[in-house]
């Protein structure tokens, strides 16, 4: 949590008292805390005995009619990674949910736009009462996360749910949707060129050389880069299947056009993840009529090799990009992985072993072994591609760190 920055809203309960070790964890787990009280909050505890206790910038209603420079309920909104209710009332819940703003926490809380969690803490009647289930249903629709409440001790004297989950669970439950702040900011900065499908060469205006690839790997790539919050542009040689919502898609046909289309676009992104099967040669001269059976007893074609992209780029990569193959082996997988990750200079492939029935040509699940420069290497078990694309996409983000 070093360096996170989290608002953390106390509401007017018996657990109130609570929130002050909590304020402590999180400073001693390294995050600037900024702790807002709501007017039934300071019945039960008060702005001066978080600050004699854990130093830290605490506020409440006074803090509407204090003169500033700015706005403070929208500028501490804004600052916060992350904001808490600790411990969430059903009043504030029922508020919340309805985006009444009548005191301070609640203004703030209504405009915050990053990520929200509450701990509810209440009695188990009221926890189970129909309102109050609505409004959670209402806030969680709103991306607003729940922990608990817990079946325990309550302040009546029996047990049942409704208990403050414990700060342990609560520490888990904010570390958690911290890392989940950091990969949205880290995806929403990234730039990726994925390529996907098949090449085709032609022999005449209508035969061609291709390869039975899908296309559904690369699409999956594009789809799970997508939904993380990435820009995606999507580079599809010969498919047949839908774009993902968000991606920008490139139609291409032959090898020259994806290595024209690869350039351009890489040229401003960060990542290029090159899932089509490039055909690795073409007729030197195709014909430009038809070729007619009947006028040919034996027909020979002259192939030469076409331009390998991925070394082409991979060479040319600047510092703040990074480039991952794909390779489809049928034997000796992990050894031919290695080679041509040394050999074209990238740094990280993922290699599926095509002869498997399982993972073959145009199924939806696959299996890799995803290899990089600096010696990882990790298998994914046979799942389906789009769970593959995340896996491999965890690992090439981790390079950006490294």
């Amino acid at each position: 949590m070093h360096g996170k920055k989290i608002v953390l809203y106390v509401t007017g309960s018996v657990a109130s008292y609570k929130a002050i070790s909590l304020l402590r964890r999180l400073q001693a787990a390294g995050a600037t805390v900024r702790v807002v009280l709501t007017p039934f909050a300071e019945r039960f505890v008060t702005k001066e005995l978080f600050q004699a206790v854990a130093p830290a910038a605490v506020y409440d209603d006074d803090d509407y009619f204090r003169a500033t420079s700015g706005i403070e309920h929208v500028e501490l909104a804004q600052w916060a990674d992350l904001a808490v209710v600790v411990p969430a009332s059903a009043d504030f819940i029922a508020k919340a949910a309805h985006g009444i703003a009548d005191n301070f926490a609640l203004t703030t809380w209504l405009a915050t736009t990053g990520l929200k969690l509450m701990v509810p803490a209440m009695n188990d009647v009221m926890w189970q009462n129909a309102a109050t289930q609505s409004n959670v249903a209402t806030l969680k629709n709103q991306q607003v996360d729940m922990v608990g409440p817990v079946t325990g001790m309550l302040a009546e004297g029996y047990a049942a749910p409704g208990r403050m989950s414990d700060q342990k669970a609560i520490m888990t439950a904010i570390a958690a949707k911290l890392v989940e702040t950091k990969q949205l900011t880290d995806w929403k900065k990234l730039n990726l060129v994925v390529t996907a499908g098949a090449t085709r060469e032609p022999l005449d205006p209508i035969r061609f050389i291709s390869n039975r690839s899908s296309g559904k790997m690369g699409f999956a790539v594009a789809a799970a880069a997508r939904e993380r919050g990435a820009q995606v542009t999507l580079i599809a040689a010969n498919t047949q299947l839908a774009a993902p919502a968000g991606v920008k898609v490139v139609p291409v046909t032959t090898t020259e056009q994806l290595a024209t289309a690869v350039q351009q676009h890489f040229a401003t992104a960060n990542l290029l993840v090159m899932a089509a099967a490039v055909s690795d040669f073409k007729p030197l001269q195709p014909a430009t009529k038809k070729i007619k059976r009947r006028q040919h007893d034996q027909l020979a074609v002259t192939l030469v090799h076409t331009p390998d992209i991925l070394e082409q780029v991979a060479r040319k990569k600047r510092p703040d990009q990074l480039v991952c193959g794909f390779a489809a082996e049928t034997d000796d997988v992990i050894a031919a992985g290695r080679r041509e990750l040394q050999q074209k200079h990238l740094d990280l492939i993922a290699i599926n072993d095509v002869s498997n029935p399982e993972i073959g040509f145009d199924s939806d699940k696959n299996q890799v072994t995803i290899l990089t420069a600096a010696g990882l290497e990790v298998t994914t078990p046979i799942e389906s591609k789009l769970q593959v694309a995340q896996k491999l996409l965890e690992v090439a983000v981790k390079l950006f760190d490294d």
